[in-house]
């Protein structure tokens, strides 16, 4: 064992996102299990746990750094803190697996962590030179150079305009594939610069931004599997238990709106104007019809919650 080597969680400290209108939304619950399906560095779970002595946590993460981490800071928790190594995607099988019908609540807090961005052996910042990885799991084979260089170049506009609505998706696939083999971040985020206009790239933050974030949705199959685990922990939520979900682009909030309609109106057709004749039955109500956005002194503290989105579904 190399001992001079540092360990990648000492430093996964990662500021969470909306944290009062979290605490806020699930602070009235019924006592139970509350649901993390995002873990983290627990900044959101230490909080709910805090808040609500009666109440129980279990936390999902398929990054087994964030678990390590997670773990220590939750240690003084004890066994109100349950953690496991899963995707969301999967939070169904955890629940029975740990013989659990209901809980009281659940979060999602989507994208990636300070900390992921900040390691550039992670691939997922296109601000320095790092491997075409991008996978929250290590364990999962899929990276993002098979992506970058095994992707069709049509394949490859469809993800990045359906995973984050580049406007530019065609123009960067057909340098994507002109290019390659590309070998690391850096390469890929001057790719994708070049590509673009030159009047573009002046506004809208880094002009990579959306490039990366579609691949590594596309790397972790995120859509996919939060439509299903969104499902999953609705069917779970116990008469008056509450779901929050954070989202931080379009493509996310519209599937989180969807699945919470879907909930809210149990699925029914019929015209808004008239009374239900199809039989759905809802299972939910909305807190809110909009979703809320972070305040200014948020924003001005942590930049990168500048994007967030927060929905809150209770129960019926």
């Amino acid at each position: 064992m190399d001992t001079d080597r540092p360990d990648p969680t000492e430093n996964f400290q990662h500021q969470p996102v909306m944290l009062d209108e979290v605490i806020e939304a699930l602070s009235d619950v019924p006592a139970g299990l509350i649901l993390d399906a995002t873990l983290g560095g627990a900044g959101h779970a230490a909080a709910l746990l805090e808040a609500l002595p009666d109440s129980t946590l279990i936390g999902l993460d398929r990054d087994t750094d964030a678990l390590t981490a997670a773990g220590r800071r939750l240690s003084v928790f004890g066994d109100r803190a349950l953690l496991h190594h899963s995707d969301f995607g999967d939070l169904g099988l955890v629940l029975d697996r740990v013989g659990t019908r209901q809980i009281s609540a659940f979060l999602f807090d989507l994208g990636v962590s300070s900390p992921q961005l900040d390691r550039l052996d992670r691939g997922f910042s296109y601000r320095e030179a790092g491997p075409l990885d991008m996978r929250m799991d290590q364990t999962r084979s899929r990276t993002a150079s098979e992506v970058v260089n095994g992707y069709s170049e049509s394949a490859l506009a469809d993800l990045l305009y359906r995973n984050s609505d580049e406007r530019y998706a065609r123009r960067i696939a057909e340098a994507i594939v002109a290019a390659r083999p590309l070998t690391d971040t850096a390469e890929l985020a001057d790719l994708v610069r070049s590509a673009i206009p030159a009047p573009a790239r002046r506004t809208g933050g880094h002009p990579a931004k959306r490039t990366f974030q579609a691949i590594r949705i596309e790397v972790n199959s995120e859509l996919e599997q939060l439509a299903v685990g969104l499902d999953a922990a609705i069917r779970h939520l116990k008469p008056g238990g509450r779901g929050v979900v954070i989202s931080y682009h379009s493509g996310e909030d519209r599937l989180v709106k969807v699945r919470f309609d879907s909930a809210v109106t149990g699925g029914c057709k019929c015209p808004p104007q008239l009374p239900c004749g199809c039989g759905a039955r809802p299972e939910a109500v909305a807190i809110r019809r909009r979703a809320l956005r972070p305040g200014a002194a948020e924003v001005e503290h942590n930049p990168r919650a500048a994007s967030a989105r927060l929905r809150i579904l209770e129960r019926a």
